[in-house]
């Protein structure tokens, strides 16, 4: 079974562009941009620290700022 991977963002946000291209760069294709501007909960938790990726599996998550060589290690 193959990990599924959710990116916080918001509209607007340049450094969730730019995570997205990193994703993308990666090869990581399979993921959900969930938007924390629609849900007051996750506004609060992740609205100072976004983008962040988060593995469904084992709900760790990769903080801002990071890099293909990272987002390797963090999705294997």
């Amino acid at each position: 079974m193959q990990n599924k991977f959710l990116l916080f963002s918001t509209d607007g946000c340049h450094l969730c562009e730019l995570a997205q291209s990193v994703l993308q760069n990666a090869g990581i294709v399979d993921y959900q941009i969930v938007d924390i501007a629609t849900d007051d909960g996750l506004f609060s938790q992740y609205g100072t620290s976004i983008p962040v990726l988060k593995r469904e599996d084992n709900n760790a998550e990769l903080n801002w700022p990071f890099n293909i060589k990272e987002v390797m290690e963090f999705v294997n």
